[in-house]
């Protein structure tokens, strides 16, 4: 598969469906942009360690697991990378896993956040199939004061890799379209976000700003009423 071949839904109104989503060929000449892992990892780099928790491998990341069974709210959203080795012509990683993670409606990171603390939420870990491709099911995340919107992400070279986070071989960001923000945020739940994404732009965000997140913007499809879906292709030097 081709960076190019990744598939990227539609069917949102306005023009959030044709939002770049770094999927075309031409931009699988060089890596996804690293970026930072924010001060709330939970890979243990930074206190808490999920990566060696039993359960963290799953596909539904809504809920917390082990000691709580507390399910993050929200707009439903399915996350799709497909992982891309440069060095094969952007052939798909069989076996790569990646660490997924972002912050809650309320803008909370599990682990760390105040009342957010004893949850774990909201992060997960999943192995690519053949296709190079892994699939989360979340809900959207929040604007939270000083941020753009965004999901975390490390890529490894297999699950066993992905339970040490000095593993990792790349460290990114998706960024999610202001259209789509925008319509989210006006729903019941997000309404410090509204508030909150008016006093930041992608230029301005601390990550995305030195080119507009350009290569790291996520293609987003579905609807809010029936799940939205957000696709990123996410070339790397494996």
């Amino acid at each position: 598969m081709s960076a190019g071949a990744f598939p990227v839904s539609t069917g949102v109104s306005g023009s959030t469906a044709a939002a770049s989503s770094g999927t075309g060929a031409e931009d699988c000449d060089t890596p996804i942009p690293q970026e930072t892992a924010g001060p709330f990892p939970g890979d243990g780099t930074n206190g808490p360690d999920v990566l060696s928790q039993s359960g963290v491998v799953r596909a539904d990341i809504r809920s917390s697991f082990g000691s709580s069974s507390t399910v993050a709210s929200g707009v439903p959203l399915t996350i799709r990378l497909a992982i891309l080795d440069l060095a094969k012509g952007c052939a798909p990683i069989d076996g790569a896993a990646v660490y997924l993670w972002h912050c809650d409606q309320q803008g909370r990171y599990s682990l760390y956040s105040q009342g957010a603390e004893n949850e774990n939420y909201l992060r997960g870990v999943q192995a690519a199939a053949a296709d190079g491709v892994v699939t989360f099911t979340s809900v959207f995340p929040a604007c939270y004061s000083g941020r753009w919107p965004h999901i975390h992400f490390e890529v490894y070279a297999s699950l066993d890799a992905a339970k040490s986070a000095s593993n990792k071989i790349a460290t990114s960001q998706i960024a999610l379209p202001k259209d789509i923000c925008d319509q989210v945020y006006a729903t019941s739940g997000y309404e410090q976000s509204v508030q909150n994404l008016q006093g930041i732009s992608l230029s301005s965000d601390m990550v995305f700003g030195e080119d507009d997140g350009e290569r790291q913007i996520g293609a987003i499809g579905g609807s809010i009423a029936n799940g939205l879906t957000v696709d990123l292709a996410v070339p790397v030097s494996a």
